[in-house]
């Protein structure tokens, strides 16, 4: 008896310190990415008269109207959106994003009488881009956000015929444009050639450079493309039964993980063994668990 309550003792042991690391990581995470995001506003874009779409484009133009401290707006646009999502978002999303925006706006604040790196707008616009597009990765990476559009696009989604992606682009699209008369139209266009450069570069961080995708086969050559799979790219695979709508035949469906790197191998594989193979590749956002490491391939 003493030694199953040892065991379990220190199984729930095991279970609090992978908890408490996963927990320092994303906070690791939250400070790295709020601090590449402080970085970007005040080296890159806001001395140019660059702005982000959201909030944050929205604290930049009434701290240049205002001339008070982007930290300020930062915290106080972002604070309703926050309290009038909490049921919607949940409460850890909801920390999470206080805590990012909270360190943002201090970051701005101690970052904000350190000179320019550059005063060329193109290459403002560009590298603040990049920056700012790995620091909300990160942030989003971790459970969190930087912005309270999200969560007005979540509540009129709901109420509207229109999806939070379209709702979130008109109001960026609102924002940009009210950048043209506050800085001028070229730093409007500046501002959009940053946004779009952010929008990519936080795809890139979520999802990271050796991207997974999903791969479906439809052969009849299944057993020889799987085991061709297995020993020439060293992946798992899985077969389905699957039946054919037309024709009522079994089919075998191979189903299987890959990077974006091992595509056109797959690819090269397929077409050797059945060229008349049915193929269809998608993106993954995660994988987990399962069998998804590489294996040896001797």
């Amino acid at each position: 008896m003493s030694n199953l309550s040892n065991g379990a003792e220190q199984a729930i042991s095991k279970h609090q310190k992978l908890t408490r690391l996963k927990f320092l990581r994303r906070i690791m995470f939250m400070i790295i990415g709020s601090a590449l995001v402080s970085v970007a506003l005040e080296i890159f874009l806001v001395p140019n008269n660059i702005i982000d779409g959201g909030i944050v484009g929205i604290s930049i133009i009434l701290s240049h109207l205002s001339h008070f401290p982007l930290g300020i707006f930062l915290v106080l646009l972002n604070l309703p959106f926050l309290l009038i999502g909490y049921k919607q978002i949940g409460k850890t999303f909801a920390l999470s994003t206080l805590f990012s925006v909270i360190l943002m706006s201090i970051g701005t604040t101690m970052l904000h009488p350190v000179q320019a790196f550059t005063i060329d707008p193109l290459l403002a616009a560009v590298f603040g881009g990049i920056i700012l597009g790995i620091g909300v990765g990160l942030v989003i990476r971790s459970g969190g956000s930087l912005d309270g559009t999200e969560i007005v696009a979540i509540l009129f989604s709901k109420k509207s015929p229109f999806s939070v992606g379209e709702i979130v682009m008109f109001i960026n699209f609102f924002i940009l444009g009210s950048a043209g008369f506050v800085f001028g139209w070229d730093h409007a266009m500046y501002s959009l050639i940053a946004y779009y450069i952010a929008f990519k570069m936080i795809d890139i961080t979520i999802e990271g450079l050796d991207q997974s995708k999903s791969v479906w086969i439809i052969s009849d050559e299944y057993s020889k493309i799987g085991d061709s799979i297995t020993s020439r790219l060293g992946r798992g695979v899985t077969y389905l039964n699957g039946e054919g709508a037309f024709t009522g035949d079994d089919k075998k469906v191979i189903f299987s993980v890959i990077t974006r790197l091992e595509e056109a191998k797959l690819k090269s594989i397929v077409d050797e063994l059945d060229p008349k193979a049915f193929l269809a590749i998608g993106n993954i956002h995660d994988v987990k668990g399962g069998r998804f490491k590489k294996k040896d391939i001797h």
